[in-house]
Parts: structure tokens; C-alpha cells; sequence
């Protein structure tokens, strides 16, 4: 009989979160050599992880930190996805991504492949992923990071359902005086889902690409041809008000724009970040 107690299998089930069976016939394949036996686990991780690569993990969950920076603030966003929601509000999997923002944000990673280069328990993030993928039996990835910093930075956090962990997270980055609408404006992002913060940020292929369609279907309805640039300058102005931030209406009180709200507080917003868990998969 194999030299291991219910104290070692007790043990190593802490260390690694590994199933008990798991525990115990890794412990007996190792001849009760714990050292061995973590890393039979290890190995079986990375075994499970391999049979696991064309599986799609679109479910999951983000959180956020933020941090002092070196001239103000920086928020950190992580999306961790798994294959499905159960897993997603498991103790362990929750511990698990926490782990990997943290090692992101001592890397100051800023790309997903940045943070699976990160140190993590005597390896990287990386390693991380696969083992826990053997002990969850899913796959499992890091679908998205987005870094933010600016004068004042902070997160606004959406469950899409009440037992599941946040699925939707916002960045917002605003000056001194527009910390007092910085929350209001990071719900609005959260439901309105803008594209880019002005209309300065828009790139030219982007409305040379809207410009033409605004053209063709305004030619197509037959409008006279004087007019056509006039219409297609209105036309152009309603996508600004549907992907711009500061031009949509805002969510609270649609008689205003957002780019109102925050000038009637006298600030500024320098920047937003939006994660919805799945879309990274989906692009």
C-alpha cells in the first residue's frame, strides 16, 4: 500500500484544489511522494488543457484595480473566461482570477500576451491557466486586458445576472472635476456601449466607409443630387450620435448629450475602456 495518509491527501487537495480521486491516485502513482504527485497533477493539467485547445471558452468574468500611477491613476481590467457560467461563479475560479490580475498588474502588463508572461506561483500565467484547466476540467483563458490611466480613473462593474460575478466592466478616465459625473457616465457606458470617446477618434477608413453608404442609400432613395452631401452630413451625424460618447444622448436624461453632462460639471473625460465577457472571443 502506497505511504501517504488522509492528512497527505488532505494536503495536497488544499494546495492544488485537485478533485480527491485525482489526489489520491496521484499520491499513489507517486508512492505517497507529495513533490512527485504535485506534479503528476501538473502534468495532467497540461495534458487536459492540450485535449481542450479547440474548445470555446466565451463565458467567464472581469474584474478591475486600480492603482497609483506615476502621474495620477491607472485602472486594470482582466477578462478570464471559462467554457461555462457554472464554473464562472465557482470560489476557486474566482480565486484563481484574481490571481492573474494581480500578476498583470505587477507586470504592468498592458496585452493579453504580457500577462501570460507574467510571474505566477514559481511560473508564469500561463502555466497558471493550464494547471487550473486540469483541475476544472474546462477551458480556460485570459480573453482580454485593458490599462487606463489618467488624472482620476475609475470602474464601474455590471452583472448581467445576480448570481453570476460581474460580466461587463468600464474604465473611465476624467480630470479633478469630472470625477463627480465620472460614475453616472461609466453606467452609461456600460449600457450604451460607444465605440470612441469623440468624433476625432473616429478612424477616416471608418467614415469614408459610412460616408459612401450614407451616399449609396441616399442616391438609391432617389434624392436630388444637390442635396445628396447635405442628407449624408445628417446621416453622419446620427452614427456620431450612436458610437461617439460624448454625442450619444445621455442614459439618465436624453434631452442632454453626455459631451453636456460632463461640460455642465466642468470637467472632462480623457478616456474609457469597455470589456463585455465574449465579445474577445467573438472578434
Amino acid at each position: 500500500m502506497a505511504n501517504f495518509s488522509i492528512a497527505d491527501i488532505k494536503a495536497l487537495r488544499e494546495k492544488t484544489g485537485a478533485g480527491m480521486m485525482d489526489v489520491k491516485n496521484a499520491l499513489a502513482e507517486a508512492d505517497g511522494d507529495t513533490a512527485k504527485a504535485e506534479e503528476i497533477l501538473r502534468l495532467k493539467g497540461l495534458k487536459t488543457a492540450a485535449k481542450r485547445e479547440g474548445r470555446s471558452a466565451t463565458a467567464g468574468l472581469v474584474l478591475s484595480e486600480i492603482v497609483d500611477g506615476d502621474s495620477g491613476k491607472v485602472g486594470y481590467v482582466v477578462e478570464v473566461n471559462s467554457e461555462t457560467d457554472f464554473v464562472a461563479k465557482n470560489e476557486k475560479f474566482l480565486s484563481f482570477a484574481r490571481q492573474i490580475l494581480e500578476a498583470a498588474i505587477a507586470a504592468k502588463a498592458t496585452t493579453v500576451a504580457e500577462v501570460l508572461a507574467a510571474p505566477a506561483e514559481g511560473g508564469t500565467v500561463d502555466d497558471l491557466v493550464k494547471n487550473f484547466t486540469g483541475i476544472i476540467g474546462e477551458k480556460l483563458a485570459v480573453g482580454s486586458i485593458r490599462v487606463l490611466s489618467g488624472e482620476h480613473v475609475e470602474a464601474y462593474m455590471h452583472r448581467t445576472s445576480p448570481d453570476l460575478p460581474p460580466q461587463v466592466a468600464v474604465l473611465i478616465a476624467t480630470d479633478a472635476a469630472g470625477a463627480k459625473v465620472a460614475h453616472d457616465v461609466a453606467v452609461h457606458i456600460a449600457a450604451m456601449s460607444p465605440d470612441y470617446l469623440t468624433e476625432s477618434d473616429i478612424p477616416e477608413e471608418v467614415l469614408e466607409t459610412e460616408r459612401r453608404i450614407a451616399t449609396e442609400l441616399t442616391l438609391a432613395e432617389g434624392k436630388p443630387e444637390k442635396i445628396v452631401p447635405k442628407i449624408v452630413e445628417g446621416r453622419l451625424k446620427g452614427f456620431y450620435k450612436q458610437n461617439v460618447l460624448l454625442d450619444q444622448a445621455y442614459a439618465r436624461d436624453p434631452k442632454m448629450s453626455v459631451g453636456q453632462v460632463v461640460k455642465a460639471a466642468g470637467g472632462t473625460v480623457t478616456g474609457f475602456e469597455r470589456v463585455r465577457v465574449g465579445e474577445s472571443a467573438a472578434q
